[in-house]
Order: C-alpha cells, then sequence, then structure tokens
C-alpha cells in the first residue's frame, strides 16, 4: 500500500545564534569572534543550513561597525570557509538610519547576506545597498503594517527569502499572523522563499508551522533558549537538533 502522508521536512534551517542574548541568561550564548565562530561549526555540523549572527561588543551591546564585523567573519572563515553566514543591519546596533547607511557601507569584510527589517526607517534604501554591495539579501516584515512597503522596494524580487517575525506572544495568534503576511506575500506574486520565525513562547509553534506549510524557519538563542518539551537548551546546537528531531518527529 502506497504511503499517501505528506512527507515533513524543514526547507531550510537558519541557526540564529546570539542576537542580543546575554551570558548570564545562559552561558554557552557565543558573544565574542571565536565562541561565535567555535558555535557556528556547532550548529552546522547538528543540522543547521545557515547561520546568522550579531556582532557583540564587550559591554553585551550590539554593533555593525565595519572592524568589529570584520573580526567576527575572519574567526568564522579561519574555521568554516565555506559556511553561509549573514547578519543584522538592525538600526539597534547605531545611532539611526544615516549611521547605518555609512557603516554597511563602509563594510569592508561582507557576510553572505544581510537582514533589513522594513519596520524600520529607510529599509528600502539599506536593502537597496545591501544588494550593491554584492551581498544576498533577507528583508523581514513583522506586522501587516510592514508588508506593503516590503511590496513596493525596489530590491523586492533581489530576495533571497522573506523573514516573517511576527510579534505577537499568544502562540496561536503568531502562527495566524505568520500565515496572514505570508498569504498577502504570495498574494502579490513573491516566489522567493519564506521563513516563519518566533520569540519565547512562539519559537516552536511557528517552527510546526513553517514545517506544515512548507517555509523556511529558524531557531538559536536569539529567539529563545527552550526545547520543544520547554526545558532549557544547553547550546544552539540542541536547538537546531531539536528542529531536525520535529520534521522527522
Amino acid at each position: 500500500m502506497t504511503d499517501l502522508t505528506p512527507e515533513r521536512t524543514i526547507v531550510l534551517l537558519k541557526a540564529a545564534v546570539n542576537g542580543g542574548r546575554s551570558q548570564t541568561e545562559r552561558p554557552t550564548v557565543p558573544v565574542t569572534a571565536s565562541e561565535i565562530a567555535a558555535d557556528t561549526l556547532a550548529v552546522l555540523a547538528a543540522g543547521a543550513d545557515v547561520v546568522h549572527f550579531h556582532v557583540r561588543t564587550p559591554d553585551g551591546g550590539q554593533t555593525i561597525r565595519p572592524e568589529a564585523l570584520a573580526e567576527v567573519l575572519s574567526a568564522i572563515r579561519a574555521v568554516a570557509p565555506d559556511a553561509v553566514v549573514g547578519t543584522t543591519t538592525g538600526l539597534w546596533t547605531c545611532s539611526g538610519p544615516e549611521e547605518r547607511y555609512r557603516l554597511v557601507e563602509s563594510w569592508e569584510a561582507l557576510p553572505d547576506f544581510a537582514s533589513v527589517a522594513f519596520s524600520e526607517e529607510d529599509a528600502a534604501r539599506t536593502a537597496e545597498l545591501v544588494v550593491a554591495r554584492g551581498m544576498v539579501l533577507e528583508s523581514a516584515v513583522w506586522t501587516m503594517d510592514d508588508v506593503p512597503a516590503l511590496l513596493a522596494s525596489p530590491t523586492l524580487h533581489d530576495n533571497v527569502r522573506i523573514l516573517v517575525e511576527p510579534l505577537e506572544e499568544e502562540p496561536e495568534a503568531a502562527v495566524a499572523a505568520a500565515r496572514a503576511m505570508a498569504a498577502r506575500i504570495r498574494a502579490a506574486g513573491v516566489t522567493a522563499p519564506i521563513l516563519y520565525h518566533g520569540d519565547g513562547p512562539t519559537v516552536w509553534p511557528l517552527v510546526r508551522a513553517a514545517i506544515e506549510d512548507g517555509h523556511e524557519t529558524r531557531v538559536g538563542f536569539e529567539d529563545g533558549t527552550d526545547l520543544p518539551d520547554g526545558t532549557d537548551a544547553p547550546d544552539n546546537a540542541a536547538l537546531v537538533r531539536a528542529a531536525r528531531a520535529l520534521a522527522v518527529g
């Protein structure tokens, strides 16, 4: 008898290894260049396809300054030269849109991809800069209000993926919001892959929804520190293995 059950799979799994999370909350959060490099190796071995990191400052902050980014990329390339890695362009890493533009323009060492949130001021111009500089673009939407700006952006069809990052804290509401944003994006003719991801209590419901809907997804300490059963994850690699297990099981 032929098994007609749809295959459960993760189209692409991204590991978001740190974000702004501190080592006080989780001692294994990678913050230094060498820690981020080592964690990149670990999550790739655990089953991640690509890795997203935030460059951290000694005081625990985040930055997109070129010299700091170059240090992290050099450390990664030294141990994982074929890894596909990207970083943020979030406005919280600098003083505002003009400084962000100047900093991204001054990057000498380039990540493979960079993320631009269309909830932020001057997102379209930053996205154009990312593409012009030869990086692969990811554009993110957080609410339905962000979608029109994304759809109007000159770089819409340059995206390697569209990140759908609902802000709702209740899992069912977050899944519904993600699906509504994805439907509107698809209705506009966008064919780029869509990635769902959540935060805290919505991480695993959105991973499951991504698997069900045939979309990409992500896990990692940036988004949440718990395994699907609610226990503490010892490290990012454990979160990646848990996501892969959900698809299999």
